[in-house]
């Protein structure tokens, strides 16, 4: 993609890459992200929280039912409001979901409060230095530098190959992830 584009020009074309896959292609890049090795160690108790996918984002049960058999404890972003925090609400994949106030599957105001140890985190475009382009809220990036401020707390993007693109256009406010999965390369940007 050509330099200068802003991110919203990005956000389109990485978009429309990762639309133009087939529902195989990406059930078939879900599940090979969940058979590849884990980047990091889960002990018995970690928190990991995903995400409801929406649109043709990268379904990432298939890694946190995977997550979840060694015995990780899951969570589920609830969106609050605009410029606050997610909330992260215990998860599991039989427990019924509703409907968040953007239309999103969010967990029960009723589950558990969490925060977790790593984020499964969802994206439009993402470059090989560990930064991302979301939707444009600034969810993700508010969220993991509040929650950073409690604990460490690992960043871990789950994209489409296709989804790559040469740079960001990062911003101050803009927070790296700490990895990359995808169905045929995992990157580390811990050391970046």
């Amino acid at each position: 993609m050509p330099a200068g584009q802003s991110k919203s020009e990005l956000r389109t074309a990485a978009l429309a890459a990762r639309e133009a896959l087939s529902p195989e292609q990406r059930a078939s890049a879900a599940e090979a992200i969940a058979a590849r090795k884990l980047p990091l160690e889960i002990t018995p108790g970690t928190i990991v929280s995903g995400y409801s996918p929406i649109r043709s984002e990268i379904d990432p049960v298939p890694l946190m039912r995977k997550l979840a058999e060694r015995g990780a404890q899951l969570a589920l972003p609830a969106v609050m409001a605009r410029g606050k925090s997610l909330a992260f609400r215990a998860w599991s994949p039989s427990d019924r979901l509703m409907l968040g106030p953007l239309g999103i599957l969010e967990p029960s105001p009723a589950a558990t409060e969490l925060i977790p140890d790593i984020m499964l985190v969802p994206l439009a475009a993402f470059d090989r230095l560990g930064h991302r382009i979301g939707y444009g809220a600034g969810h993700y990036d508010f969220t993991l530098a509040h929650l950073r401020k409690v604990k460490p707390v690992t960043a871990i993007g789950l994209a489409f190959a296709a989804q790559e693109i040469e740079a960001v256009p990062a911003l101050s406010h803009d927070v790296a992830l700490d990895y990359v999965l995808t169905e045929t390369e995992g990157f580390d940007f811990r050391s970046s």
